[in-house]
């Protein structure tokens, strides 16, 4: 059931991020910093790529996936169709992930400590799914508000 649920939410996300970037009127303002905003469209989906690959797909999935968390932010005017192409990449990995979890599995312990703490399997993946929200409603406001 949770299961079920988890998927469908991200699955749903990340096809919302996916419109958020094709929504853009211009390109280039997928990478358009302004006063305090300093994360980008383009940053926020590349961070939200590796996390989800490296906490679902390598960690869970086993997928070999090596992230490199400075460059998520560091890196800038990567392409809105690279961008697109690594989100539906990356929603392909997490419902294959997800696909082939069992229930019985979300009561085990998460294999990395992440957050300070062990946690449940369920627990931590429920947070990446509020992570996943929190940024694409961050997405969604740095279009509306820079994007002219």
């Amino acid at each position: 059931m949770v299961l079920d649920v988890l998927r469908k939410l991200f699955n749903r996300d990340l096809l919302k991020l996916k419109k958020e970037l094709e929504l853009y009127k211009n390109e280039a303002n997928i990478w358009k910093v302004d006063k305090d905003i300093i994360n980008p469209a383009g940053n926020l989906c590349l961070h939200l790529v590796g996390n989800l690959n490296t906490y679902l797909g390598a960690t869970l999935g086993n997928t070999g996936y090596i992230r490199n968390r400075d460059l998520e932010f560091s890196q800038k005017g990567v392409s809105r169709a690279e961008l697109i192409q690594k989100t539906e990449a990356t929603i392909q990995v997490v419902d294959r992930v997800l696909a082939n979890m069992t229930e019985d599995q979300l009561k085990q312990e998460y294999p990395m400590v992440v957050l300070e703490e062990k946690s449940t399997t369920e627990y931590f993946l429920i947070h990446l799914a509020t992570h996943l929200s929190y940024h694409l409603g961050q997405v969604n406001y740095h279009r509306r508000l820079l994007d002219n």
